[in-house]
């Protein structure tokens, strides 16, 4: 799968902490972000922080590959 922008990638953040039944507070403990990250995250702004991207990623067992 191609992430063209980080709405899209918000959107697989999203569906993949829904499926895996996490709720955003948790993730964000576990990611040690805030829950206002996680937020704007799945909203797709474009101003979040990659660092704090990749450990979410990481947590949720999304994998960036590139080529």
């Amino acid at each position: 799968m191609e992430i063209k922008d980080v709405a899209e990638l918000g959107r697989i953040v999203r569906k993949t902490r829904k499926s895996q039944k996490i709720t955003q507070t948790d993730l964000a403990i576990a990611s040690q972000v805030g829950v206002r990250f996680i937020v704007e995250l799945e909203n797709g702004k474009e101003t979040a922080q990659l660092g704090k991207v990749l450990r979410v990623c990481r947590m949720l067992g999304i994998t960036i590959n590139v080529e």
